[in-house]
Order: C-alpha cells, then structure tokens, then sequence
C-alpha cells in the first residue's frame, strides 16, 4: 500500500508539545510526513524532529515582507517532496504554505483554525485574510464547537469543509511527576518557602484577562503573605500594561517566566491555576483548561473556547464570571481553604480529560482526514 505523503507547515513556532506528538504517534506504514518552519532561527521543534530523523526544512521568515521569497522556497520544496496533502498552523503558513499548495495542484489543502474572534474584535481588517485562508483551504480543522460557530455563522462557511477535531494530549505526561525537576524548578524560580502558588500560564495579550487576575493576587496577599504568583509566557502586546499592575505587588511574590520547556512538569508547581479569558468566544480551544485538569490542579476559570465543553462550576473546577477580580480573588481563597473542595475538582477533573482528549482519538481523526 502507498503511503500517502504529508507536509505540515508551522509558522513562528519555537516549541510545541502537540506536533512533536503528532510526530511519533501518526501510523508511519500509512503515512510520510514532513515538516516545513517558517522561523527565522532554528528552534526546540525543529531540534526535536531532526533528533527524531522526521525530515524538517527551515524556510526564513521575518515578517510579512519574507512571504514572496516563502512563498517561491515553501513551492520548491512541496515539488520536492511530491506533497500529497499540506496541513498548515497559523497566518504566515497558511497564506505561504496554501497559496503554494494550490499552484501545485494539491487538492488536499488543510489548515487548522487557532483562533476564534480575535479578528473580528482587535483587528477587522484582517478577517478578509482569514476570509482568503479560508477559501484557499479544501478542509478547516476546527479545534472546539466555537471556533466551529464562527466560521459558519461570522465567516460563512460551509458546513461540509469544516471538520471538528478537538487537541488530544497525552495525558500520562501530565500525571507523570518527577519530584527531581520539580524540585529543580522549584529552586529555578525562586518558589521554595513560598505558599501557596498561584499558577498563570498564557500570553500577556488584553483577551487573555490577566489584568483581573494580577488585583485578585494583591488582595490575596492580605491573607497569604507569602503567596507567590507565577506568569508563564510572558510575553504579548499588553505587557507593559501588566508591569504597571504588578507594580503594586512586591517583587518577591511573583515571577514572571517568559518560557519553559518543561510545560508538563510546570503545572505540578502551583496549588491553584487561574485562567480567566475576558469574554465566551474570544479563546478557540485554551488548552491550558486541559493541561491544568490533566495534571490534578485545583483551577480559577472563566468559560471560553474548549471550556464551554468541558468545565462544569464546582465539578471540575470553580467558574467565575468574566472581567471580575473580586471573583477570581473568593474563588481562589474557597479553593485554598477548603481541602475537600479542592480534591473534588482535582479528581473529577483528571477523570473528565481523559473521556475526550486523548491523543490516540486525536491522532485517528486527523489520519481520517488524511486519508485520500
């Protein structure tokens, strides 16, 4: 049987668990895949493939004025590589990486949505390239019933083009803990002696509403003077914005950490994890919901993206209302003080990630899409 010769393409991707895992579980009798990174140095994913022996090509790419050269070198190697299906992540990928699938002739031109309404709110503009992205696309891959809506309902979309596959995880890493990079950490970060922890993985983007979070984590230090917040990724447009309200913290009782490669083993840090998106439909999917759940901590959440299909208030999780740091702030100190509550939402939550996001269901769906 002839295997069928698949080419991802990534752009502005430093490190991503999710595509390494895509790499070392698709069903290699069936399939030849290869990876093409839009970047401008190499990087944690693309080291991982060529450790891994999955042929990966580093196109440079620096901004949008790098696309016309992409585009010609991303054609070259699709040729090359006698690419049968292009499956492309993120803007610059998709534009290059589709634009030149189609001047190829290769029917089967996939791209992934990883955003949801953050065009049409911060820059409407640039719907019309997600209009382009799109009709360039033979098939969308929408990551949660959210991001599903809006390509239908604001994007009118055909039904028949897009196909809703949820992120799957490989859970068992998020279980897995490893008291020496724990403890390593731990002493990286300067979090020894503090407690309790208060977990913050995402972006420091306004949509992302760390802005309610940061007052909650001020007023809780009345009660927990040596609480500690950490901020993961953080990096983003709105940073300075969250450097004027962390102003009002004392610096020893945060760190921010703008990345960490260890992502599985960082969660195991914190005694709670926030994470409050400013709105419903503003966050696609928020895997952060699912790595938080899957590795057994007591979670803050606002409902946005995934979490509409998943998160349940008091179950698996305490769900607080939107742009509300009063909220944020009882939710946390409910958790804090009350171990039954907090080991409630820990084991219902690691229960209720397993029923719907495991890699192997996410790998079957995508290999079904992949299938000529």
């Amino acid at each position: 049987m002839k295997k069928i010769n698949i080419t991802y393409i990534l752009s502005d991707i430093q490190k991503a668990i999710a595509f390494e895992w895509i790499a070392e579980h698709i069903d290699k009798s069936r399939f030849d895949l290869s990876f093409i990174l839009l970047n401008p140095n190499d990087s944690p994913l693309e080291r991982f493939l060529l450790e891994h022996t999955i042929p990966v090509y580093r196109v440079r790419y620096e901004g949008k004025k790098s696309i016309p050269k992409a585009f010609f070198k991303v054609r070259q190697l699709l040729k090359k590589l006698k690419t049968e299906v292009v499956h492309c992540h993120l803007f610059a990928a998709c534009v290059v990486g589709l634009t030149a699938a189609r001047s190829l002739g290769i029917k089967k031109k996939i791209h992934t949505r990883h955003h949801s309404t953050f065009h049409h709110e911060y820059f409407p503009k640039a719907v019309f390239y997600d209009k382009m992205i799109n009709r360039l696309s033979s098939d969308i891959v929408a990551i949660s019933h959210n991001v599903q809506e809006i390509l239908t309902q604001k994007e009118k979309v055909k039904d028949k083009k897009i196909h809703l596959i949820h992120h799957g995880f490989d859970l068992e890493e998020f279980t897995k803990i490893d008291t020496n990079l724990i403890n390593t950490l731990k002493k990286k970060y300067d979090l020894v002696g503090f407690e309790p922890v208060i977990g913050v993985v995402a972006r420091q983007v306004h949509w992302k509403g760390i802005q309610f979070i940061i007052p909650a984590f001020e007023q809780l230090l009345q009660q927990y003077p040596n609480a500690k917040l950490v901020l993961t990724n953080a990096n983003g447009d709105f940073k300075t914005d969250i450097q004027a309200l962390l102003k009002n913290i004392p610096t020893k009782n945060y760190i921010e950490i703008e990345f960490e490669e260890n992502v599985t083993s960082l969660f195991h840090l914190f005694d709670v994890y926030v994470h409050t998106p400013i709105n419903a439909e503003v966050e696609a999917f928020g895997q952060t919901y699912i790595e938080a759940l899957a590795s057994g901590i007591p979670s803050v959440f606002t409902l946005s993206g995934i979490a509409h299909e998943l998160i349940e208030n008091e179950k698996n999780a305490l769900v607080v209302d939107y742009q509300n740091s009063v909220a944020i702030l009882e939710a946390i100190k409910r958790i804090l003080g009350d171990k039954n509550l907090a080991n409630t939402l820990k084991m219902n939550g690691i229960a209720d990630v397993q029923h719907s996001f495991h890699l192997q269901t996410y790998i079957q769906k995508l290999e079904k899409l992949y299938t000529l």
